[in-house]
């Protein structure tokens, strides 16, 4: 198994942030519906599994946290095979192209503003398709779980739905980074489940896995309103930005820059 080198990933994070800027409305469209998707199947993949022990986890919540932590990462292993456009995983992937002249913050910002869009709209369509039209959570334990995260996620104070949101991407993007640094199946499996399985473990917010747990506690009657949706998603997308563009994309270019 090959390892790229910190300032040869560098480079190639470089390359991989001019093609992602210049890529169509359309195909950006299509590859970040698919990701927001890849995202909620993850995210019901963890509720099933996760919730699906009640008598065993309610004697020991560490496990079910540990068996949420296992599945959720399905999510962005698809998206790394499958070339998936992930708003979280870009806020760091943009930076260093950005940093060396490549493309301007202007067209970071429009990406990522697409990008995040078009996620909720793929997790939107998954869940409302494949998760409540198929009758998923509409059983119990199912819905009594994702009615509970649903409310709790919604109920978070700016200040900490902010914090969880920046340490989300930090692992999200060490995710992605670790992804790029090596060529093999498994070593990208690992990659995808490690930082990905501690920040669900951890209970850390991630604004697109939030397009599919809110929805879809919501879409089961959830006490939760559209604004409160937005209450969460705002501050955890900056916090996302913050954990994934500066705690990765800067700071990771900053020490590893290739030197002139």
């Amino acid at each position: 198994m090959a390892i790229v080198s910190h300032p040869q990933l560098i480079e190639l994070v470089n390359k991989i942030g001019r093609a992602k800027t210049s890529t169509s409305v359309a195909r950006l469209a299509v590859l970040s519906i698919m990701a927001g998707a890849f995202i909620s199947l993850g995210g019901i993949l963890s509720v099933t599994v996760g919730f699906g022990f009640p008598e065993i986890t309610a004697a020991n919540p560490g496990l079910q946290k540990l068996l949420s932590g296992l599945m959720f990462p399905v999510g962005l292993f698809l998206i790394v095979l499958f070339g998936g456009e992930l708003f979280t995983g870009n806020n760091a992937v943009l930076m260093p192209g950005c940093y060396s002249g490549g493309y301007g913050f202007t067209a970071v910002l429009r990406h990522w503003a697409l990008v995040w869009t078009f996620n909720f709209v793929g997790a939107l369509a998954f869940t409302y398709f494949f998760v409540y039209m198929s009758g998923l959570t509409a059983a119990e334990p199912y819905r009594s779980a994702i009615v509970g995260i649903a409310e709790s996620k919604a109920s978070l104070p700016w200040g900490v739905a902010f914090t969880k949101g920046i340490a989300a991407n930090w692992c999200v993007c060490l995710a992605v980074w670790l992804c790029l640094m090596v060529d093999s199946l498994p070593a990208k499996f690992l990659a995808c489940w490690i930082p990905v399985g501690a920040f669900v473990v951890l209970g850390y917010e991630h604004s697109i896995a939030n397009m599919f747990f809110i929805p879809a506690g919501m879409l089961q009657g959830a006490d939760v309103t559209v604004g409160a949706l937005f209450n969460n998603l705002i501050p955890v997308t900056l916090g996302n930005i913050v954990g994934g563009a500066l705690m990765v994309g800067t700071l990771f270019n900053r020490l590893h820059k290739p030197r002139a």
